[in-house]
């Protein structure tokens, strides 16, 4: 069981992102969700320096679409880093299993091929209140920390 904030983070050994640009891809699925999530990403990038306009913003229709995105902007030669932010919440079929399976999969695979990090952001929760403790709950917000490592990632 997760008890640490996933919003807390020591400010002072995060680089400034002023001169990096983002692609952040969301899923349109779970949006109370996804939203909090990518609001929470935006603002923290922005915290760091990062220009509004550096920062650009890309709907999928659910999570597994996510690695589709996600590729198609490493394609791009401005990114420093792509954040993929989506949520999959468990059900009563294996389906979660395997979306979750795939994404992670799809996200490595990315990593390990291209020259551009990939920040995975895949929310996968048993039910509604754990998501909703993850963004922007009790437990802080995965889009707060993805927006972290990204700066980190691609000052690396």
């Amino acid at each position: 069981m997760a008890t640490k904030n996933l919003s807390e983070y020591n400010t002072e050994k995060v680089p400034d992102a002023s001169n990096m640009i983002f692609g952040i891809v969301v899923s349109e699925w779970n949006p109370e969700i996804t939203g909090a999530m990518l609001e929470g990403c935006v603002n923290t990038l922005e915290k760091h320096g990062a220009l509004p306009e550096n920062i650009h913003v890309k709907t999928v229709p659910g999570s597994f679409e996510l690695i589709y995105g996600a590729r198609q902007m490493t394609l791009n030669d401005g990114y420093d880093a792509v954040i993929i932010l989506g949520c999959v919440i468990r059900g009563e079929t294996p389906h979660f299993d395997y979306i979750c399976q795939g994404v992670t999969a799809g996200i490595a695979r990315l990593n390990a091929t291209n020259n551009i990090p990939v920040v995975y952001g895949l929310l996968t929760t048993e039910n509604m209140q754990q998501a909703l403790d993850r963004a922007g709950g009790r437990l802080g917000n995965k889009g707060d920390e993805c927006a972290v490592v990204a700066i980190k990632m691609a000052k690396f």
